[in-house]
């Protein structure tokens, strides 16, 4: 009886010295007062001994270091500390893909400065001043390429538009190699009409067309990716906590403070809770945000491939001069196909009392483009170098939203084990851990969250991931479909005709190689016989020599220049 007598005493004296402590601590307010002061609020908020707590509206009421006023504070304060880390994890994000997105546009548009310049400086080497007063054709064939890269279908027709270049060039060199005959405006409509017919430049144009169409889709639908990114994370970002979050966060930092336990941290389940009911609305983006990045990395590793944007457009100055080639080498035999066509053109009078034919003839061989040869670089960086990063980076971001609660409750924020803040007390965290999303939180046990309102900034976000996804998803094929509907369906290909869902398989969708060499000798042209058309007569246009000689001594020179 003694031993058990001893025992009860010595529990009773214990529990007695631990309600003295806390009595006494209650009485002294000074560690509260000095953390509430290291928040940079007046410390003569706080009372010096502890106050009835009756009348505070989120913490345990009852004997307690806090005063109305001091807890309305603290509750600003807890939104600001609750925001804090979501609010930097997400500006990282932001400036992440922003710079990534700077550095693909900067690449892509220099890429396209730099074909131009190219191609500008070897026709000014090759052919001085007749070129410059006749670039016209060209100069105006790269800024319909940038009109596309900036703004897409809605601003040029990409399958019209080479159309057009093709059949330019196809006028200005057929009046070069027939330099003794005159043609009407209305014989050289009768020419262009037929142009896929001849096939006067080869297989060129079908590949360019292609590649073109394939790279263009692809490098501006995923810079709109990489702009819509920091966009989505900044317009999410502005979604303010409810009400009930505030004193969700309030009760989980400060509450504490009011029975002056001002070291102690929450439970990291209890941190859980709180954050997931705070952030129900923004977890709900986490489904179509991983299905946009998931879009994201599939079309990066088509930049890499055969969709590479670099590839096509440093060596276009090649393949302009390569068609050109093919033209002279089968010029006879084109003109002969258009005579029976159009009709038998009438000689020059200002040919014959100035040069014969034996003039008109060229000699030499164009040096095909090796696909050995790697493209050279602009902005410093290369679309392989560009894409490893920032495959990496959108990987890395997957599931962003749904782990900003573990992100957040980790560390210095929370304590772990039993001995931490379960909202009351001191002790262990007893509820169930609550799952992601909106839908979920209809049990939270400590944030009230309204399940049937959801948020519309962050509904809208969703929609617009979701749209984006399908581009993507379009462009991975070669498709552009961010074109408006009635541009859709304006009866053409539009501009996204390189592949589709019904030929994305077949061999010109995948090819791995997107060079084109120039064979040795180049094969006649199949070219099936015009319908007459006897139109003659009217005035050459003025330049379309010029310009066509210039591309035909570019050819010719080409060996000599590289």
């Amino acid at each position: 009886m003694k031993p058990l007598l001893v025992l009860c005493v010595v529990c009773t004296l214990v529990v007695l010295c631990v309600s003295m402590t806390a009595e006494q601590k209650l009485k002294n307010c000074n560690d509260v007062r000095a953390a509430y002061s290291s928040k940079g609020f007046n410390v003569n908020d706080v009372p010096n001994q502890g106050v009835n707590g009756a009348p505070l509206k989120v913490c345990p009421q009852g004997f307690s270091c806090c005063t109305v006023e001091m807890e309305e504070k603290l509750s600003q304060q807890s939104h600001t500390e609750i925001k804090a880390p979501v609010s930097r994890l997400s500006t990282n994000l932001q400036s992440t893909f922003r710079q990534r997105h700077d550095h693909f546009d900067k690449f892509f548009r220099e890429l396209l400065k730099n074909a131009e310049l190219s191609l500008h400086n070897m026709f000014v080497r090759t052919y001085g001043m007749m070129y410059v007063q006749n670039a016209e054709l060209f100069k105006n064939f790269f800024e319909a390429l940038t009109r596309y890269y900036v703004s897409g279908g809605t601003a040029v027709n990409l399958d019209s538009m080479l159309s057009d270049f093709w059949a330019d060039l196809l006028e200005r060199m057929f009046r070069l190699v027939n330099v003794q005959y005159e043609f009407s405006d209305a014989y050289m409509e009768c020419v262009s009409r037929h142009t896929e017919q001849l096939q006067p430049f080869g297989d060129v144009p079908r590949k360019l067309r292609i590649q073109l169409t394939r790279a263009f889709v692809a490098a501006r639908t995923f810079v709109k990716g990489l702009t819509l990114m920091p966009d989505v994370v900044n317009k999410v970002s502005t979604v303010s906590a409810s009400p009930s979050c505030v004193r969700a966060a309030m009760k989980m930092l400060y509450c504490p403070y009011c029975s002056g336990q001002v070291a102690l941290k929450p439970c990291q389940n209890y941190c859980l809770n709180v954050l997931r009911g705070c952030l129900a609305n923004q977890a709900d983006l986490d489904t179509e945000w991983n299905n946009f990045l998931d879009a994201m990395l599939s079309l990066a590793e088509r930049l890499e491939g055969p969709f590479n944007f670099e590839s096509v457009m440093d060596p276009i100055d090649v393949k302009i001069s390569e068609a050109i080639m093919n033209m002279q080498e089968n010029s006879m035999q084109v003109s002969q196909k258009v005579f029976q066509g159009c009709g038998q053109p009438k000689p020059s009078v200002a040919f014959r009392s100035k040069r014969s034919i034996k003039d008109t003839g060229f000699n030499g061989r164009f040096r095909p483009y090796s696909p050995d040869a790697r493209p050279t670089t602009a902005a410093g960086t290369s679309l392989d170098r560009l894409t490893t990063d920032v495959k990496k980076k959108l990987k890395h971001a997957k599931k962003f939203w749904s782990t900003l609660p573990e992100t957040v409750c980790a560390g210095e924020r929370i304590e772990p084990g039993d001995e931490c803040w379960n909202g009351t007390a001191k002790s262990r965290y007893e509820s169930v851990v609550i799952a992601n999303g909106l839908a979920n939180q209809g049990l939270n046990p400590d944030v009230e969250v309204d399940i049937t309102k959801p948020d519309t900034v962050i509904r809208s976000q969703i929609a617009a991931l979701k749209e984006m996804t399908t581009w993507l998803k379009a462009a991975h094929s070669g498709n552009d479909i961010s074109v408006d509907n009635d541009e859709e369906t304006s009866g053409d290909e539009g501009s996204g005709s390189g592949c589709n869902s019904d030929n994305a398989d077949s061999p010109s969708c995948n090819e791995d190689d997107i060079y084109f060499s120039t064979p040795p000798n180049p094969g006649k042209p199949q070219v099936p016989v015009l319908a007459k058309d006897r139109s003659n007569g009217g005035v050459a246009s003025q330049g379309g020599m010029a310009l066509a000689l210039c591309g035909l001594a570019l050819a010719l020179l080409a060996p000599h220049l590289r």
